[in-house]
Protein backbone atom coordinates (compact mmCIF):
# COMPACT_ATOMS: atom_id res chain seq x y z
CA UNK A 1 0.00 0.00 0.00
CA UNK A 2 3.60 6.76 -1.52
CA UNK A 3 2.53 6.32 0.74
CA UNK A 4 4.84 7.12 0.76
CA UNK A 5 7.00 5.41 -2.09
CA UNK A 6 10.68 4.29 -5.18
CA UNK A 7 12.21 1.04 -6.59
CA UNK A 8 14.50 2.08 -9.31
CA UNK A 9 17.15 0.68 -12.17
CA UNK A 10 20.06 -0.94 -9.87
CA UNK A 11 23.19 1.21 -11.17
CA UNK A 12 25.37 2.09 -8.03
CA UNK A 13 25.48 5.80 -6.66
CA UNK A 14 29.08 6.49 -7.69
CA UNK A 15 28.11 5.73 -11.41
CA UNK A 16 24.85 8.77 -11.45
CA UNK A 17 26.84 11.77 -12.82
CA UNK A 18 28.22 9.30 -15.48
CA UNK A 19 24.78 7.68 -16.44
CA UNK A 20 22.87 10.87 -16.07
CA UNK A 21 22.27 12.40 -19.55
CA UNK A 22 19.72 15.03 -21.37
CA UNK A 23 18.65 15.12 -25.19
CA UNK A 24 18.49 18.86 -26.47
CA UNK A 25 16.71 19.46 -28.94
CA UNK A 26 16.74 22.44 -31.10
CA UNK A 27 13.68 24.13 -29.55
CA UNK A 28 15.80 23.96 -26.34
CA UNK A 29 13.92 21.48 -24.66
CA UNK A 30 16.07 19.05 -22.79
CA UNK A 31 14.57 15.41 -22.53
CA UNK A 32 15.56 12.79 -19.50
CA UNK A 33 14.45 9.85 -19.40
CA UNK A 34 14.44 6.75 -16.92
CA UNK A 35 17.02 4.99 -18.49
CA UNK A 36 19.13 8.28 -17.87
CA UNK A 37 18.50 7.70 -14.12
CA UNK A 38 20.62 6.54 -11.66
CA UNK A 39 19.98 4.74 -8.28
CA UNK A 40 19.03 7.77 -6.64
CA UNK A 41 18.70 8.09 -2.60
CA UNK A 42 15.47 8.63 -1.41
CA UNK A 43 14.60 12.03 0.58
CA UNK A 44 16.96 11.98 3.79
CA UNK A 45 17.00 8.96 3.61
CA UNK A 46 20.00 7.07 2.43
CA UNK A 47 18.97 3.82 0.95
CA UNK A 48 19.12 3.08 -2.20
CA UNK A 49 16.18 0.95 -4.08
CA UNK A 50 17.85 -2.16 -3.75
CA UNK A 51 18.27 -1.78 0.14
CA UNK A 52 14.85 -0.36 0.86
CA UNK A 53 13.50 -3.42 -1.50
CA UNK A 54 15.57 -5.97 0.93
CA UNK A 55 14.06 -4.40 4.20
CA UNK A 56 10.14 -4.44 2.27
CA UNK A 57 10.74 -8.21 1.81
CA UNK A 58 12.56 -9.09 5.49
CA UNK A 59 10.28 -7.12 7.48
CA UNK A 60 7.43 -9.27 5.35
CA UNK A 61 8.56 -12.19 6.36
CA UNK A 62 8.81 -11.36 9.60
CA UNK A 63 5.19 -10.78 9.39
CA UNK A 64 4.49 -13.67 7.70
CA UNK A 65 5.87 -15.85 10.04
CA UNK A 66 4.53 -14.10 12.80
CA UNK A 67 0.79 -14.48 11.27
CA UNK A 68 1.12 -18.24 10.60
CA UNK A 69 2.07 -19.33 14.57
CA UNK A 70 -0.55 -17.27 15.83
CA UNK A 71 -3.26 -18.14 13.46
CA UNK A 72 -2.75 -21.62 14.07
CA UNK A 73 -2.57 -20.92 17.50
CA UNK A 74 -5.78 -19.34 17.44
CA UNK A 75 -7.93 -21.45 15.78
CA UNK A 76 -6.64 -24.65 17.35
CA UNK A 77 -6.89 -22.97 21.28
CA UNK A 78 -10.37 -21.30 19.88
CA UNK A 79 -12.00 -24.92 18.89
CA UNK A 80 -10.78 -26.32 21.90
CA UNK A 81 -11.91 -23.35 24.67
CA UNK A 82 -15.48 -23.30 22.35
CA UNK A 83 -14.32 -19.59 21.51
CA UNK A 84 -15.83 -18.75 18.26
CA UNK A 85 -14.28 -14.77 18.62
CA UNK A 86 -11.00 -16.29 18.91
CA UNK A 87 -11.50 -18.60 16.19
CA UNK A 88 -12.95 -16.00 14.26
CA UNK A 89 -9.65 -13.14 15.08
CA UNK A 90 -7.75 -16.39 14.09
CA UNK A 91 -9.48 -16.14 10.79
CA UNK A 92 -8.61 -12.59 10.62
CA UNK A 93 -5.02 -13.28 11.18
CA UNK A 94 -5.09 -14.63 7.94
CA UNK A 95 -5.90 -11.63 6.56
CA UNK A 96 -2.45 -10.44 7.32
CA UNK A 97 -0.83 -13.09 5.45
CA UNK A 98 -2.69 -12.40 1.84
CA UNK A 99 -1.80 -8.56 2.70
CA UNK A 100 2.04 -9.98 2.70
CA UNK A 101 1.88 -11.55 -0.32
CA UNK A 102 0.61 -8.62 -1.98
CA UNK A 103 3.80 -7.00 -0.44
CA UNK A 104 5.78 -9.34 -1.66
CA UNK A 105 4.63 -9.50 -4.83
CA UNK A 106 4.84 -5.67 -5.31
CA UNK A 107 7.87 -5.32 -4.01
CA UNK A 108 9.36 -7.73 -6.72
CA UNK A 109 7.27 -6.20 -9.90
CA UNK A 110 8.12 -2.26 -8.70
CA UNK A 111 11.79 -2.91 -9.12
CA UNK A 112 11.25 -4.46 -12.92
CA UNK A 113 13.37 -2.22 -15.31
CA UNK A 114 11.40 0.54 -17.21
CA UNK A 115 10.22 -1.68 -20.72
CA UNK A 116 8.60 -0.43 -23.91
CA UNK A 117 5.11 -1.01 -22.17
CA UNK A 118 6.38 1.13 -19.16
CA UNK A 119 9.15 3.79 -20.07
CA UNK A 120 8.63 5.02 -16.47
CA UNK A 121 9.27 2.27 -14.86
CA UNK A 122 6.89 -0.09 -12.78
CA UNK A 123 7.33 2.23 -9.54
CA UNK A 124 3.39 2.63 -9.12
CA UNK A 125 2.82 -1.09 -8.59
CA UNK A 126 3.32 -0.20 -5.09
CA UNK A 127 0.42 2.82 -5.53
CA UNK A 128 -2.06 -0.33 -7.22
CA UNK A 129 -0.89 -2.41 -4.12
CA UNK A 130 -1.79 -0.14 -1.52
CA UNK A 131 -4.90 0.55 -2.60
CA UNK A 132 -5.57 -3.09 -2.55
CA UNK A 133 -4.74 -2.97 1.26
CA UNK A 134 -6.61 -0.43 1.48
CA UNK A 135 -10.05 -2.60 -0.16
CA UNK A 136 -9.06 -5.17 2.49
CA UNK A 137 -9.46 -2.92 5.37
CA UNK A 138 -12.42 -1.58 4.04
CA UNK A 139 -13.87 -5.46 4.01
CA UNK A 140 -12.22 -6.52 7.10
CA UNK A 141 -14.09 -3.38 8.77
CA UNK A 142 -17.65 -3.97 6.70
CA UNK A 143 -17.38 -7.50 7.94
CA UNK A 144 -16.53 -6.74 11.80
CA UNK A 145 -19.23 -4.04 12.04
CA UNK A 146 -21.61 -6.83 10.76
CA UNK A 147 -20.52 -9.50 13.02
CA UNK A 148 -21.04 -7.28 15.63
CA UNK A 149 -24.08 -5.80 15.19
CA UNK A 150 -25.49 -9.26 14.64
CA UNK A 151 -24.01 -10.16 18.37
CA UNK A 152 -25.80 -7.02 19.78
CA UNK A 153 -28.89 -8.27 18.81
CA UNK A 154 -28.38 -11.66 19.69
CA UNK A 155 -25.92 -11.25 23.17
CA UNK A 156 -27.24 -15.17 23.68
CA UNK A 157 -25.81 -16.46 20.50
CA UNK A 158 -21.94 -15.95 22.35
CA UNK A 159 -20.55 -19.12 23.56
CA UNK A 160 -19.18 -20.11 26.75
CA UNK A 161 -15.24 -19.95 26.48
CA UNK A 162 -12.88 -21.38 28.71
CA UNK A 163 -10.26 -19.09 30.49
CA UNK A 164 -7.22 -20.11 28.66
CA UNK A 165 -8.98 -18.43 25.00
CA UNK A 166 -8.43 -14.80 27.01
CA UNK A 167 -4.45 -15.65 27.80
CA UNK A 168 -4.65 -16.91 23.93
CA UNK A 169 -5.98 -13.83 23.11
CA UNK A 170 -3.83 -11.60 25.58
CA UNK A 171 -0.73 -13.15 24.06
CA UNK A 172 -1.78 -12.26 20.52
CA UNK A 173 -2.63 -8.96 21.26
CA UNK A 174 0.94 -7.82 22.45
CA UNK A 175 2.62 -9.79 19.83
CA UNK A 176 0.48 -8.07 16.78
CA UNK A 177 1.37 -4.88 18.26
CA UNK A 178 5.31 -5.47 18.62
CA UNK A 179 4.33 -6.58 14.95
CA UNK A 180 2.93 -3.30 13.79
CA UNK A 181 5.68 -1.08 15.69
CA UNK A 182 8.36 -3.41 14.10
CA UNK A 183 6.99 -2.62 10.72
CA UNK A 184 5.92 0.50 10.89
CA UNK A 185 9.93 1.65 12.49
CA UNK A 186 11.02 -0.15 8.91
CA UNK A 187 8.34 1.69 6.88
CA UNK A 188 9.06 4.64 7.99
CA UNK A 189 12.92 4.48 7.72
CA UNK A 190 13.11 3.51 4.06
CA UNK A 191 9.65 6.07 3.58
CA UNK A 192 7.79 2.97 1.93
CA UNK A 193 4.30 3.76 1.62
CA UNK A 194 3.06 0.78 0.70
CA UNK A 195 5.11 -0.50 4.06
CA UNK A 196 2.92 1.70 6.06
CA UNK A 197 -0.31 0.41 5.15
CA UNK A 198 0.71 -3.03 6.52
CA UNK A 199 1.92 -2.24 8.93
CA UNK A 200 -1.61 -0.54 9.79
CA UNK A 201 -3.24 -3.56 8.38
CA UNK A 202 -0.75 -5.61 11.36
CA UNK A 203 -2.47 -2.76 13.67
CA UNK A 204 -6.33 -3.46 13.16
CA UNK A 205 -5.05 -7.05 13.52
CA UNK A 206 -4.24 -6.06 16.96
CA UNK A 207 -7.20 -4.24 17.20
CA UNK A 208 -9.52 -7.02 16.70
CA UNK A 209 -7.17 -8.92 19.48
CA UNK A 210 -8.25 -6.04 21.79
CA UNK A 211 -11.65 -6.70 20.54
CA UNK A 212 -11.78 -10.82 21.95
CA UNK A 213 -9.04 -10.17 24.73
CA UNK A 214 -12.16 -7.35 26.07
CA UNK A 215 -15.14 -9.69 24.75
CA UNK A 216 -13.91 -13.05 26.39
CA UNK A 217 -12.87 -10.94 29.80
CA UNK A 218 -16.30 -9.48 29.57
CA UNK A 219 -17.72 -13.19 29.32
CA UNK A 220 -15.70 -14.52 32.51
CA UNK A 221 -17.29 -11.60 34.12
CA UNK A 222 -21.17 -11.93 33.01
CA UNK A 223 -21.26 -8.91 30.40
CA UNK A 224 -21.23 -10.71 27.46
CA UNK A 225 -22.37 -6.80 25.46
CA UNK A 226 -18.81 -5.49 25.96
CA UNK A 227 -17.50 -7.85 23.10
CA UNK A 228 -19.87 -6.70 20.11
CA UNK A 229 -19.91 -2.89 21.11
CA UNK A 230 -15.88 -2.78 21.27
CA UNK A 231 -16.46 -5.35 17.54
CA UNK A 232 -18.46 -2.13 16.49
CA UNK A 233 -16.20 0.61 17.35
CA UNK A 234 -13.12 -1.21 15.68
CA UNK A 235 -14.85 -2.45 12.78
CA UNK A 236 -15.50 1.60 12.01
CA UNK A 237 -11.81 2.38 12.60
CA UNK A 238 -10.69 -0.10 10.56
CA UNK A 239 -12.90 0.83 7.88
CA UNK A 240 -12.14 4.58 8.49
CA UNK A 241 -8.14 3.35 7.90
CA UNK A 242 -9.44 1.40 4.84
CA UNK A 243 -11.00 4.44 3.43
CA UNK A 244 -8.35 6.79 4.05
CA UNK A 245 -5.09 4.32 2.34
CA UNK A 246 -7.72 3.39 -0.86
CA UNK A 247 -8.10 7.56 -1.55
CA UNK A 248 -4.28 8.17 -1.14
CA UNK A 249 -3.65 5.45 -3.05
CA UNK A 250 -6.77 6.64 -5.84
CA UNK A 251 -4.97 10.18 -5.69
CA UNK A 252 -1.88 9.23 -6.29
CA UNK A 253 -2.80 7.06 -9.39
CA UNK A 254 -4.61 10.45 -10.40
CA UNK A 255 -1.06 12.12 -10.62
CA UNK A 256 -1.07 14.01 -7.61
CA UNK A 257 1.64 16.02 -7.08
CA UNK A 258 3.92 16.42 -3.63
CA UNK A 259 2.97 18.84 -1.25
CA UNK A 260 3.93 22.29 -0.66
CA UNK A 261 7.13 21.83 1.28
CA UNK A 262 8.46 19.16 -1.02
CA UNK A 263 7.46 21.46 -3.82
CA UNK A 264 9.81 23.91 -2.51
CA UNK A 265 12.62 22.07 -1.47
CA UNK A 266 12.89 21.12 -5.16
CA UNK A 267 12.41 24.68 -6.40
CA UNK A 268 15.08 25.82 -3.86
CA UNK A 269 17.61 22.90 -4.95
CA UNK A 270 16.72 24.22 -8.88
CA UNK A 271 17.29 27.87 -8.30
CA UNK A 272 20.83 27.13 -6.75
CA UNK A 273 22.45 25.26 -9.04
CA UNK A 274 24.35 27.28 -10.64
CA UNK A 275 23.86 29.16 -13.82
CA UNK A 276 20.29 28.88 -13.61
CA UNK A 277 18.45 32.45 -13.54
CA UNK A 278 15.02 31.30 -12.09
CA UNK A 279 12.32 28.41 -12.40
CA UNK A 280 9.00 28.12 -13.41
CA UNK A 281 6.23 26.39 -14.81
CA UNK A 282 7.16 23.26 -12.29
CA UNK A 283 5.04 20.40 -12.45
CA UNK A 284 5.28 17.32 -10.50
CA UNK A 285 3.52 13.67 -10.05
CA UNK A 286 3.56 10.71 -7.90
CA UNK A 287 5.63 7.02 -9.32
CA UNK A 288 4.78 5.40 -6.71
CA UNK A 289 7.04 6.65 -3.26
CA UNK A 290 9.26 8.38 -6.13
CA UNK A 291 8.22 11.68 -7.99
CA UNK A 292 8.64 12.73 -11.44
CA UNK A 293 9.11 16.54 -11.68
CA UNK A 294 8.60 18.69 -15.30
CA UNK A 295 10.76 22.28 -15.22
CA UNK A 296 10.87 25.48 -16.83
CA UNK A 297 14.83 26.46 -16.42
CA UNK A 298 15.53 30.16 -17.52
CA UNK A 299 19.25 30.66 -18.37
CA UNK A 300 21.23 33.51 -19.77
CA UNK A 301 20.28 33.80 -23.39
CA UNK A 302 24.21 34.83 -24.33
CA UNK A 303 25.14 31.36 -23.76
CA UNK A 304 25.72 28.44 -25.77
CA UNK A 305 22.98 25.62 -26.49
CA UNK A 306 25.81 23.54 -24.89
CA UNK A 307 26.34 25.69 -22.00
CA UNK A 308 22.25 25.42 -21.17
CA UNK A 309 22.18 21.86 -21.73
CA UNK A 310 25.44 21.66 -19.19
CA UNK A 311 23.35 23.86 -16.61
CA UNK A 312 20.15 21.46 -17.52
CA UNK A 313 21.91 18.36 -16.52
CA UNK A 314 23.41 19.93 -13.77
CA UNK A 315 19.91 20.92 -12.46
CA UNK A 316 18.43 17.65 -13.16
CA UNK A 317 21.55 15.61 -11.41
CA UNK A 318 21.24 18.07 -8.12
CA UNK A 319 17.43 17.47 -8.15
CA UNK A 320 17.70 13.90 -8.27
CA UNK A 321 20.72 13.60 -5.65
CA UNK A 322 18.88 15.67 -2.98
CA UNK A 323 15.50 14.49 -3.27
CA UNK A 324 13.40 11.59 -3.84
CA UNK A 325 12.69 12.27 -7.93
CA UNK A 326 12.77 9.56 -10.28
CA UNK A 327 13.19 11.93 -13.59
CA UNK A 328 13.25 15.48 -14.43
CA UNK A 329 12.36 16.90 -17.33
CA UNK A 330 13.74 20.41 -17.94
CA UNK A 331 12.89 22.72 -20.81
CA UNK A 332 15.57 26.02 -21.01
CA UNK A 333 13.93 28.98 -21.34
CA UNK A 334 16.56 31.83 -22.46
CA UNK A 335 15.95 35.19 -20.58
CA UNK A 336 18.27 38.51 -20.17
CA UNK A 337 20.75 38.28 -17.58
CA UNK A 338 20.49 40.34 -14.32
CA UNK A 339 22.49 43.32 -15.04
CA UNK A 340 20.73 43.41 -18.97
CA UNK A 341 17.06 42.68 -17.26
CA UNK A 342 17.59 46.05 -14.66
CA UNK A 343 19.12 48.34 -17.37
Amino acid sequence: MGKAHHHRHAQSHENAHANAHAHTHTDGHIESGPDASAEMDVKNTPYTAAERAKVAKSSTMVSVWVNIVLSILQIVVGFFAKSQALIADGIHSLSDLLSDFVVLIANHHSQKEADDDHPYGHQRFETAASLFLGGILLSVGAGMIWASVDKIMNPDAIPDVAPVALVIAIITLFAKEGLFRYMLSAAKRVKSSMLVANAWHARSDAASSLVVAIGILGHLMGYKILDPIAALIVGLMIGRMGWQFGSEAFNDLMDRGVDEQELQEILNTLNTTPGVLGVHDVRTRKMGDMVMVDAHIEVDRNLTVEQGHDIAVAAREAVMHRHRVLDLMAHVDPVDPPEVATA
